[in-house]
């Protein structure tokens, strides 16, 4: 489960000139910042070093968080370089239901027989239905 930041740790981590932004449960790191921090990681130093020599407090951010994020932009940075750190990554993947890709015409014929088939199941249901209904009125009449 997420930590919760008191009113006073948010500000506090405004004031940081590494964080972009912070919410009731998480921070946005500045961009220059992770750079840094994987460049220093990849010479040599510690993670939570690294988040100290920047101006925070464990105690605020947690103890295990500096090797987490380093974790995932050292990943980031492998993938997408430089320019993946820049930007926000989040949200930005598959955005619904992939586009139609076109068929051919056995499976344009397969499609439709298959929706026709649907159709007059549903059209034998509503009939089924109508005369049930019909029923259950002739029979409150009499």
């Amino acid at each position: 489960m997420a930590r919760h930041f008191t009113s006073f740790e948010i500000k506090e981590l405004e004031q940081n000139p590494n964080v972009l932004r912070v919410f009731d449960r998480s921070i946005t790191y500045h961009p220059e910042f992770k750079i840094r921090a994987v460049e220093a990681q990849e010479q040599g130093f510690n993670p939570t070093q690294i988040f100290l020599d920047h101006g925070f407090d464990l105690s605020v951010v947690g103890k295990e968080q500096p090797r987490r994020c380093l974790s995932r932009w050292r990943q980031t940075y492998a993938q997408y370089g430089q320019s993946g750190l820049e930007r926000d990554q989040r949200g930005k993947g598959a955005t619904g239901r992939p586009a139609n890709k076109t068929l051919n015409s056995d499976e344009k014929l397969r499609k439709a027989e298959a929706r026709i088939k649907y159709l007059e199941a549903e059209n034998e249901f509503l009939k089924k239905l109508e005369m049930k209904e019909r029923q259950a009125k002739q029979n409150r009449r009499s």
